[in-house]
């Protein structure tokens, strides 16, 4: 196989061949004479030379030195023109401190040019380090945001998860996200990063739709090198502030805001799509909480009028579980417990009984009492009210309450038999309650009883229900 030769021109050879032919030509003129003057003296035993070809030899030999001189110099000139042409450059990208710092006490440009690239080089590697590490870090964001999406219990704590991501991913100090309120313009805070103590004031910000008019109305990502003076985020946020739009469907549904970034690299393409992106997630995060929590309420009241059609069928347990429902609210508030302990109360005070709905009329509206295989039957209430609750997701904290309600602290109690500590203080909540309106309706076979007598029964029931529940009950009573 033959060998292709490129030739190329002299022009655009490399430095070091055109140093090499310089230096062939500088050299050829000299060794050219010593030659000749070697064979003189082997030939003559002197050297036979006259003065007009001396002359014109060592013409040729100042000619060739001077032409190899200019050469090289054009050669090192252009290496030095092209450090001063891109001196500018390179002070832009490496900053004026640091060129100067490489210049003191050097004057060699190919030094200074080396020094200056080699920084350039360390830099860039320095960056693709980096840009791989964001870029790890940006796609963990995505990926960590869309398992939150579909394994989402609570849409609270999933866009605290988001605010806190994405804050830390992409180096801000502050991380405010904000959601349209439903049936309004006006937006607020549902979840902070990253400032401290005011965290609790910042989610009861509440801000007017059009002092985000202007950033939101592109529906776009953008960044602002200024923090606005005016609006209620104002003292919280830092230059850069960049927003990201939720969007859905063309609607917007709020906004990611994310301020005093820590490095003062601003946001690339990259970064921008995945803000982007991320509030796309979101806002289709925020409209599946919504829409279920709309089947949620929806069923819920179905099967509290379901329980109150069953307590409809007996005269004699009409209205009870709203009464359980205001006993077991009192009792909570006396005892200071939280706004959704106090939710759960009562919500599973509404439908503790929803279980009756398995039982025959014969059984459910029977006068007198009950005979042993009717008792069994009416037992199984508690398991039937769980199972028709349990499927539903913001139902399930009332699963416990629904199926021990009738639990004893002695072990004495159905359907599980559960003794002592086994019985969760908000049970026993429900199980005082619950007796207690029982005792002060009428039933068939006897009258109801007045509230002292029906809490003397409480009392007198020491092994069997909490007595410190009861005693806190009797005071809300007085």
């Amino acid at each position: 196989m033959s060998v292709k030769i490129q030739l190329t021109s002299f022009e655009n050879a490399s430095v070091l061949r055109k140093f090499t032919i310089l230096y062939f030509v500088m050299s050829i003129l000299p060794v050219s004479v010593l030659y000749y003057l070697y064979w003189q003296v082997k030939d003559y035993g002197q050297v036979s030379l006259s003065e007009e070809n001396f002359f014109w030899t060592l013409l040729l030999v100042v000619v060739g030195v001077a032409i190899g001189y200019f050469a090289t110099r054009s050669i090192i000139k252009g290496i030095i023109d092209l450090t001063n042409t891109n001196r500018t450059t390179l002070e832009e990208i490496l900053g004026p401190d640091k060129m100067h710092d490489m210049e003191s006490g050097n004057t060699n440009e190919i030094a200074i040019l080396a020094k200056s690239f080699n920084e350039i080089t360390s830099r860039l590697e320095e960056n693709i380090r980096n840009l791989e590490l964001a870029k790890k870090t940006l796609h963990s964001v995505l990926s960590r945001v869309g398992e939150g999406i579909s394994s989402m219990e609570n849409i609270d704590n999933f866009l605290n998860l988001i605010v806190e991501t994405v804050t830390e991913a992409l180096q801000g100090k502050v991380g405010i996200l904000m959601v349209q309120e439903e049936r309004s313009t006006d937006y607020r805070v549902k979840a902070v990063y990253g400032v401290g103590q005011d965290n609790g004031r910042l989610m009861k910000i509440k801000m007017d739709a059009a002092a985000f008019e202007q950033i939101f109305s592109t529906k776009k990502t953008s960044v602002l090198s200024k923090v606005p003076r005016e609006g209620a985020l104002s003292p919280y946020l830092s230059a850069p502030v960049t927003f990201a739009p939720l969007v859905l469907h063309d609607k917007l549904l709020g906004g990611i805001c994310l301020s005093g970034r820590k490095i003062e690299d601003e946001f690339n393409d990259e970064e921008m799509n995945l803000l982007y992106n991320l509030g796309l997630q979101t806002a289709v995060a925020i409209e599946n909480s919504r829409l279920n929590d709309d089947a949620e309420k929806t069923y819920f009241e179905t099967i509290s009028a379901l329980a109150m059609a069953v307590e409809a069928k007996d005269p004699y347990s009409r209205g009870h579980s709203e009464r359980v429902a205001k006993y077991v609210v009192q009792i909570g508030e006396a005892l200071k417990l939280t706004a959704e302990e106090l939710k759960i109360l009562r919500d599973a005070a509404r439908l503790h009984d929803i279980g009756k709905i398995g039982v025959t009329d014969k059984v459910l509206t029977k006068d007198g009492p009950l005979t042993a295989a009717e008792m069994d039957m009416m037992k199984k209430h508690c398991e039937i009210g769980e199972g028709i609750i349990k499927p539903i997701r913001s139902l399930r904290a009332l699963c416990d309450l629904v199926r021990h309600h009738h639990e004893k602290i002695d072990g004495m109690g159905y359907p599980d038999g559960l003794k002592g500590d086994q019985v969760r203080p908000l049970v026993r909540i429900l199980t005082v309650a619950d007796i207690f309106d029982a005792l002060t309706s009428n039933r068939s076979y006897r009258s109801a009883f007045p509230q002292e007598k029906a809490l003397d029964e409480l009392r007198g029931m020491k092994d069997q229900v909490d007595q410190k529940v009861v005693e806190v009950f009797a005071k809300t009573l007085v």
